[in-house]
C-alpha cells in the first residue's frame, strides 16, 4: 500500500515543530512522503536529514497546492481520506480504506477548508473529541499497517536504535 500525507494550515511562524512531527510520525509509521500545504523549507530539510541519517525512502516536499494535489491523486487512481474529529469512526471503515492501494492523507492544522470534505473519499475521526493531529494520524497509520508498521527497516540507514531496558544506545551502520 502506497500512503502518502498532506499537512493543510502549516503556519510557519507557529507550526514548525507540530509539522515536523506529523512529517517523523508518517515516516516511522510507514508512510512513503509528506506534501506541505505551504512553504518551510527548514521542515523539508529537517526531515531530509533524519531521512539521510535513519534511512527509508521518503520524500518531503513543501509548496503543493492542496486542492491541485488532492485532485491529481484521484485522477491518477488514488483515494483521500481526510482525517477530522467530525468524521465517521476508523474502526467502522477501516478495512474499506486498506483496500484502496494508493492513500492520501490528509492532516489540518487549525482551520480546514471546507472543500476539503467535500474531496475526500473518507472524512474518517480516531475520536470525536478534541485531539492532536499527530495522535490522530499515528493511531489511523497503525490501525491501516495492523501494527506491521512497528517492525518495518529502514534501508540505508547510517545509524539505529539498539533496544535496551535503561538509557540510550544506536549503532553506526
Amino acid at each position: 500500500m502506497e500512503v502518502v500525507v498532506l499537512r493543510l494550515g502549516h503556519r510557519p511562524e507557529r507550526d514548525q515543530r507540530v509539522t515536523t512531527h506529523v512529517g517523523l510520525l508518517s515516516r516511522a509509521l510507514g508512510a512513503k512522503g509528506m506534501y506541505l500545504a505551504g512553504q518551510d523549507s527548514g521542515i523539508v530539510r529537517s526531515i531530509t536529514r533524519v531521512v539521510e541519517q535513519w534511512g527509508g525512502n521518503f520524500f518531503v516536499e513543501d509548496k503543493v497546492k492542496w486542492r491541485h494535489c488532492i485532485e491529481e491523486w484521484q485522477k491518477n487512481g488514488g483515494k483521500v481520506v481526510h482525517l477530522t474529529m467530525y468524521g465517521l469512526p476508523v474502526r467502522e471503515h477501516e478495512m474499506e480504506i486498506r483496500d484502496a492501494g494508493k492513500l492520501l492523507v490528509v492532516v489540518g492544522a487549525e482551520k480546514v477548508p471546507g472543500e476539503v470534505y467535500g474531496l475526500a473519499d473518507w472524512n474518517i475521526s480516531v475520536t470525536s473529541q478534541p485531539h492532536s493531529e499527530i495522535a490522530s494520524l499515528a493511531v489511523f497509520l497503525d490501525r491501516l499497517f495492523e501494527g506491521s508498521e512497528l517492525s518495518a527497516g529502514f534501508p540505508g540507514a547510517k545509524i539505529r536504535v539498539v533496544p535496551c531496558v535503561e538509557g540510550k544506545k544506536t549503532e553506526s551502520l
